[in-house]
C-alpha cells in the first residue's frame, strides 16, 4: 500500500448508550472523544443501538427514547398513529 493516502486504521471503543455495553474493534472513523478501557486509552464512538440492545438480536421489544419523542407523538396523535400495542 502507498504511504500517506490511507486513513488511520486503529482500535476504537464503541459504546452503546442505552445499556453502557462497550466493545473494541478496528475502524477509520474520526472522533474527538477518548476513553480508558482495559487499561489503555482509545478513541470513543457513542451509539444508541447495537446488537446488545436491538430487539432483533435480544428478542425483547423496547423503545429507545432519548428525547421524549415517543411520548410527544402519542400526546399529539393519541391512538390514531398506532394499530399495535407496545410491550412495556
Amino acid at each position: 500500500m502507498k504511504e500517506g493516502i490511507h486513513p488511520d486504521y486503529r482500535e476504537v471503543v464503541f459504546q452503546d448508550m442505552s445499556n453502557d455495553f462497550k466493545f473494541i474493534t478496528r475502524s477509520t472513523i474520526q472522533t474527538r472523544e477518548t476513553i480508558e478501557f482495559e487499561g489503555k486509552q482509545y478513541p470513543l464512538i457513542k451509539l444508541e443501538v447495537t446488537s446488545e440492545s436491538h430487539p432483533f438480536y435480544t428478542g425483547k421489544h423496547k423503545i429507545v427514547d432519548t428525547a421524549g419523542r415517543v411520548d410527544k407523538f402519542r400526546k399529539k396523535f393519541g391512538s390514531v398513529g398506532s394499530k399495535t400495542q407496545v410491550a412495556e
